[in-house]
């Protein structure tokens, strides 16, 4: 195992972050958009979507194993992970615009529709988007370096989130000129051009340094149990599909919160953009605060002041317009301040996982903990869909007071519930700045220890 702590250039920090800001042109849009879009636009039940955004998870099930362990098995002379960049990144974006695509047929017909085009759309994600996330585990093995390229790579992910949030519907308003329909088909077809691009930039600006054995023997049954034996990235799979739960909850409603509950439908578009230039200037504070203090500690106390902004924004009276401004903004800032850290945690227990058993699953472990991320996603969207027909919303018409109480409910107190059992569960993880240079320095002592007994 070779493993180098070089520093990065600012230009392939950069170059890596734009990766994340093609991903983020689609996952933003999925995020933000979808639901609302498959309710309001394309006329499926909001039960309807709910299970829809479920039942395509039980395929990352398959595909986001399959994929981990394809990519830790290439071998290409750019390296393991990048050349899926290059491959892919059309055919990702294509899916994409066929996603939200809207043919006028049948309400089953619609049904099958979407199911087919959205489990592509996360196919191609998965395949993607694993090697992405493995490709900054490999560019250094310096643990304050990964600090910064997470952070590099979710302030362009959060800048590629405020351009999707800001544009998005007057784009469609635009292209559309009062189709919706049509306005959104086209407006994805240029935010997937500007896609394929960045993903371009991420592959031409990066270089893999952290180069493991040859692995083409074992299984993907046997990946799966050295896995399961890392403990570590167990606490930090849990940890992470609870707050993206949280996330993506938050995001799928805030649509629906600031047109029926804030009755403020001309403010959809500053309202949702204000949460991502608060998530931007997160991303920003996350390495200085890591830098001074421990980034478990900052990850951990961060989660519980999300809590309790959250339960506080549930008591709001809907008029006070400026004041849930101020709260969209605060919980994005501390929600996008922590995500760089839990990047950094999952690729901490790559190095782990390699100490613990001798051999190293850089993009299998990504992958196990990409396809718990998008479980969370997909739970989350499920449970809004489910929750919302529960209180009886109905797409397009007035609310109901219980819908209106259904959507407050979603956008704040379960997410505060979320929040808290993952301030719990941090206190599990125990990869800190000293026992990582100890399973770093045990990992490099292993080749010569090995050496020395031949």
């Amino acid at each position: 195992m070779s493993h180098q702590s070089s520093k990065l250039s600012v230009t392939e920090k950069i170059g890596y972050g734009m990766g994340d800001a093609a991903s983020n042109i689609i996952f933003q849009t999925v995020m933000t958009f979808l639901a609302f879009f498959y309710t309001d636009i394309f006329g499926i039940s909001a039960a309807a979507v709910g299970t829809l955004f479920l039942s395509v998870r039980l395929l990352d099930a398959i595909t986001d194993p399959l994929m981990g362990s394809l990519a830790d098995r290439t071998e290409t002379r750019w390296g393991k992970y990048r050349p899926y960049l290059l491959w892919l990144c059309v055919p990702y974006a294509l899916i994409c615009i066929l996603t939200f695509t809207t043919p006028d047929w049948g309400d089953n017909a619609k049904l099958i529709y979407a199911f087919v085009t959205y489990s592509l759309l996360m196919i191609m994600y998965t395949a993607i988007n694993i090697p992405y996330c493995a490709l900054g585990g490999v560019l250094t093995s310096d643990s304050k370096e990964r600090v910064s390229i997470q952070s590099y790579r979710f302030a362009l992910a959060s800048i590629a989130g405020i351009f999707i949030t800001a544009c998005t519907l007057p784009l469609v308003d635009y292209f559309g000129a009062g189709d919706k329909a049509l306005g959104y088909q086209l407006t994805i077809t240029f935010m997937s051009v500007i896609g394929i691009a960045l993903f371009l930039i991420c592959f031409a600006t990066t270089k893999e340094r952290i180069a493991a054995p040859k692995r083409e023997k074992a299984s993907i049954k046997h990946d799966l149990k050295l896995l399961l034996k890392n403990d570590q990235w167990i606490v930090v799979g849990i940890i992470t599909f609870i707050v993206m739960f949280a996330v993506i909850l938050r995001a799928t409603v805030s649509l629906y919160y600031v047109n029926y509950v804030l009755e403020q439908p001309s403010l959809a578009t500053a309202f949702v953009t204000t949460g991502m230039v608060g998530m931007f200037l997160g991303t920003l504070f996350a390495k200085p605060i890591t830098d001074r203090f421990c980034k478990v500690s900052v990850y951990r106390y961060t989660t519980l002041l999300i809590a309790t902004l959250c339960f506080c924004l549930y008591f709001l009276n809907p008029s006070f317009i400026i004041l849930a401004f101020a709260f969209q903004f605060a919980i994005g800032f501390l929600q996008q301040m922590t995500t760089p850290i839990i990047w950094v945690m999952m690729t901490d227990t790559v190095d782990y996982g390699e100490w613990k058993t001798g051999e190293r699953l850089t993009a299998f472990t990504f992958s196990g903990s990409l396809f718990i991320l998008k479980l969370g996603m997909s739970i989350a969207g499920a449970v809004a869909g489910w929750i919302l027909a529960f209180y009886g919303y109905q797409g397009g018409e007035t609310q109901t007071e219980s819908a209106l109480n259904g959507i407050n409910l979603l956008f704040t107190i379960i997410p505060a519930v979320a929040s808290l059992f993952a301030f719990y569960l941090v206190s599990h993880y125990r990869l800190n700045k000293r026992e990582l240079a100890q399973v770093q320095s045990d990992i490099s002592a292993l080749p010569k220890i090995q050496e020395e007994l031949s």
